[in-house]
């Protein structure tokens, strides 16, 4: 692709990331939930499992957010530190898709294990779920595979973790794109005027994220030429991030936002609202 192509391209994808990466964008996506907090552990939390369970219906998503986050209570920290053995029973009936009783089981350990004692491994001054994800990165580091390698280590390393947890769990040692947390770790470490992302990681820089790959991104970025291949892997998700770079080197991911609106608005199953040429 030429010089004049890529810059067509970064023109139009400005001007959707300008109407999408607004307030009302979060509405409907599964970041409202870390949304309805303020405590930045509540953020964390329900940032991370709104993640999790992100793929399918957004709706449905968003719902099943919202049920496990009054099933803790609306406090999701305090409940993660605090509970005991009798709170868990009102966990047990919890599902979403694949997501388990005993994957929901497991992240409930393995949080409150880093929150009460696993961040002190890595001379961190608070208890955060940002050293989960850094603790194994390089200062060297272009991208976050090394830092998601590090953490899907980590978050099986407690005796007697479960296997079939994995599969929600991805790392990129298995060429996984890791949709979904690197769309937890662009919440957590973009921030700019719009307030959609959060930003309140500050060990990552932003030109480290990874454009999450999902079904709508892969194929908008397929049909603008920025993507050779139609697999959704690490490798495809790190070639379109580093074509991102050319629009924006200190904040390629924010094209995330632009990608994903462009995907779910012209999803054969969605009500058509683009004005824009076609892709």
């Amino acid at each position: 692709m030429n010089k004049k192509e890529l810059s067509a391209i970064k023109s139009f994808l400005d001007k959707e990331l300008k109407r999408h990466n607004q307030q009302g964008f979060i509405d409907k996506d599964p970041i409202s939930i870390p949304h309805g907090f303020s405590q930045k552990a509540d953020i964390e939390i329900a940032g991370f499992f709104a993640a999790i369970f992100a793929w399918g219906n957004r709706t449905t998503i968003i719902n099943k957010c919202n049920e496990l986050m009054k099933l803790m209570d609306a406090s999701p920290y305090e409940f993660i530190i605090g509970h005991k053995e009798k709170d868990l029973r009102g966990l047990l009936a919890f599902k979403h898709r694949t997501f388990t009783t005993t994957d929901l089981l497991h992240c409930i350990r393995f949080l409150k294990y880093h929150y009460l004692e696993g961040y002190k491994l890595f001379n961190s001054t608070a208890p955060s779920l940002e050293s989960a994800f850094t603790h194994g990165m390089q200062s060297h580091d272009t991208d976050m595979g090394n830092g998601l390698k590090a953490f899907h280590h980590y978050f099986f390393s407690l005796e007697d973790s479960p296997d079939r947890t994995k599969k929600h769990i991805s790392t990129p040692h298995n060429n996984s794109s890791c949709k979904r947390l690197n769309m937890y770790l662009r919440w957590m470490v973009r921030k700019d005027a719009a307030g959609v992302d959060f930003g309140i990681w500050k060990s990552i820089r932003m030109n480290q994220l990874v454009c999450p790959m999902d079904v709508h991104v892969q194929r908008v970025a397929h049909r603008l030429n920025l993507i050779d291949a139609e697999k959704a892997d690490w490798k495809t998700a790190i070639t379109l991030t580093e074509v991102l770079k050319q629009f924006d080197p200190k904040d390629p991911v924010k094209y995330d936002l632009a990608l994903f609106g462009l995907g779910v608005e012209r999803d054969p199953l969605a009500t058509p609202t683009l004005s824009t040429p076609s892709i």
